[in-house]
């Protein structure tokens, strides 16, 4: 079998194509790995454990996208699964990749690749070592995609992604914005912590920046709204876009804190409501000249748009 014929629509490849993020990136022609058959155009199925199926996924192929990958939740998720998925299958896909003459591999990393900045707002120069298994496997797969551009004289990028949001997904404001519609969220207080994230349309938008800016070659970049917000600015943002009255009271943060110190994983739900997460894209902006084009308000009514257009009904 001619595996250069396998799938061989496009000059890109996607992976976790039929992810929150995947979804918004693949165009009409490009290949995706899905690990297994989803009816997408030119799709190759493939796992990131199986370098021969990655070799026929990455044959043909210009530029990787690599947006798969096993999610961050709690600290209970399973630390070899980390490891094993987000490093080893990132190193075994930008293997792959080089061996076949791809010539541009952008990987989606985290911010959790970082050390944690505490009450700071950071940049990719921030000194320390992640502290989470997840952070830990995002953090070694970047080292591994930058070796292999060296070693292959491909041109990669790492782009650590602050917390990304927008229809259909499922990350810590959508679970937020529910709780809200449900009536049983707790009025945060204002503490005046700072959250960064970013649009899924954004994360987009900018993967296909990357790949074509030859001055992206080896770097690795933050990718945040250049505000970050408080918890109460993102309650009461979600609040306005779904039509709710404005709250004139909040549980005080000490309240919240104790609840959260009786129970662990409760305790980092609080840490995310009211604790601080700031990550500057600074670099990006200066280097690139990019910015993300959607702010919360625009954001909060594209991922809610369901929601609202029912409560019109």
């Amino acid at each position: 079998m001619d595996r250069r014929k396998v799938g061989s629509g496009g000059t890109a490849l996607i992976t976790g194509a039929t992810g929150f993020i995947g979804r918004r990136l693949l165009r009409p022609g490009e290949r995706a790995l899905v690990r297994r058959p989803a009816g997408l155009e030119n799709e190759v199925v493939g796992a990131l454990a199986d370098p021969a199926s990655l070799a026929v996924a990455c044959a043909g192929i210009d530029t990787v996208f690599h947006c798969a990958g096993y999610a961050h939740a709690f600290s209970s998720s399973d630390p070899d699964a980390h490891w094993r998925i987000n490093f080893e299958g990132t190193r075994n896909l930008v293997n792959a990749a080089g061996e076949a003459g791809v010539k541009r591999f952008v990987f989606l990393s985290s911010v959790k690749a970082m050390a944690e900045p505490g009450d700071e707002c950071v940049d990719e120069d921030w000194p320390g070592e992640p502290n989470t298994p997840y952070g830990k496997a995002k953090r070694a797969a970047e080292d591994a995609v930058l070796e292999a551009g060296v070693r292959y004289g491909m041109h990669v990028v790492n782009l650590r992604l602050a917390m990304v949001y927008g229809r259909g997904g499922r990350g810590n404001l959508e679970r937020m914005a529910r709780a809200i519609q449900a009536g049983w969220f707790p009025p945060l207080p204002e503490t005046g912590n700072r959250r960064s994230l970013v649009h899924v349309q954004d994360v987009a938008e900018v993967m296909r920046l990357v790949a074509a800016r030859p001055e992206a070659n080896g770097r690795t970049y933050i990718i945040a709204d250049a505000r970050a917000y408080s918890g109460r600015e993102i309650q009461d943002a979600i609040r306005a876009v779904l039509r709710r009255p404005t709250l004139r009271w909040s549980v005080p943060a000490g309240m919240l804190r104790a609840a959260g110190r009786l129970n662990g994983r409760l305790g980092e739900i609080v840490d995310r409501l009211i604790g601080s997460a700031c990550y500057s894209p600074a670099r990006i902006e200066r280097e690139l000249g990019w910015r993300a084009r959607i702010g919360l308000a625009e954001g909060l009514r594209e991922m809610l748009s369901d929601n609202t257009n029912h409560s019109l009904q």
